[in-house]
């Protein structure tokens, strides 16, 4: 019997901070379509929380860290697990799949198509990493620090 993916990952960074309270969490097919609606799930959620400073860089991860998930993560017939989290000094995605093997920066040849995605993360998000899950799979997640106005700035 297949194992299932499920919505527990083993924190493996004790560093970070716990939650406060706001997360949202959505499971979505294998499909070309996905990363789309991973995209769209997240600017959602973060646009009703207000989180809109860092939006087109979240989006851009999250479409990049799906992508591997589909591409590379997710076996045939399972799901990937997107989440989204609002720490205290920090937002950050996570995308949860339940293939083996740990993701691997590399540097593609200059004429490839792909092998970008994870240098376009670590280029983009403030910090990323991978952290064992509960059960199958990994889990690989990009923070944004929260952007915040320097005391006695003018609004």
């Amino acid at each position: 019997m297949a194992s299932r993916l499920t919505n527990e990952a083993i924190d493996t960074a004790p560093d970070l901070l716990p939650s406060t309270g706001r997360h949202r969490t959505m499971l979505f097919p294998r499909r070309r379509t996905t990363p789309r609606t991973a995209r769209d799930f997240v600017a959602a959620t973060l646009a009703e929380w207000g989180e809109t400073s860092r939006l087109d860089d979240m989006r851009l991860c999250t479409s990049e860290l799906v992508t591997n998930a589909v591409l590379h993560g997710v076996p045939v017939g399972r799901l990937v697990l997107v989440r989204v989290e609002s720490l205290d000094a920090e937002l950050r995605i996570e995308v949860h799949d339940s293939g083996e093997n740990r993701p691997k920066r590399r540097v593609p040849e200059e004429s490839a198509v792909d092998g970008r995605g994870l240098l376009i993360v670590a280029a983009t998000a403030d910090s990323w990493g991978v952290k064992e899950r509960t059960g199958p799979g990994k889990c690989v997640w990009a923070a944004f620090n929260r952007i915040t106005e320097p005391q006695g700035a003018i609004s």
